[in-house]
């Protein structure tokens, strides 16, 4: 199976001026626990987690009305399409990671999580 048939598209995504508030209420309104982060071009330039926001919010002085680009990891692991599953969900165990973006051309076309290869998988 081609993660192009499981993927989530289009992607929530946030920019990296987008508030750490408005990026967890969003990442609840849609019920997951990341997104990636993605400039003017739609290129991926980071990703969030809510545990990495729940981490930052823990540090003294550290507020809700920080920007992205202060929490998000800047090195993203993608995917690419055309791969496999399987592959997929062996890079996502590998790398200790919850999701991935789906890119093509550097472009962001969709995201797949953990909870959607679970779901595949289970049906």
């Amino acid at each position: 199976m081609k993660i192009k048939n499981l993927m989530n598209k289009p992607a929530v995504s946030f920019t990296e001026e987008d508030l750490v508030v408005n990026a967890l209420s969003k990442m609840d309104q849609h019920k997951i626990n990341g997104a990636p982060v993605i400039n003017k071009d739609n290129e991926v330039v980071g990703m969030i987690v809510k545990a990495d926001i729940y981490r930052f919010l823990t540090s003294d002085g550290h507020t809700e009305e920080y920007p992205l680009n202060l929490v998000m990891s800047k090195n993203v692991i993608t995917a690419n399409p055309e791969e496999d599953i399987k592959d997929v969900a062996l890079r996502l165990r590998q790398n200790n990671i919850i999701a991935l973006p789906i890119t093509e051309n550097n472009k962001l076309i969709g995201f797949i999580s953990i909870e959607d290869i679970l779901d595949y998988l289970i049906s």
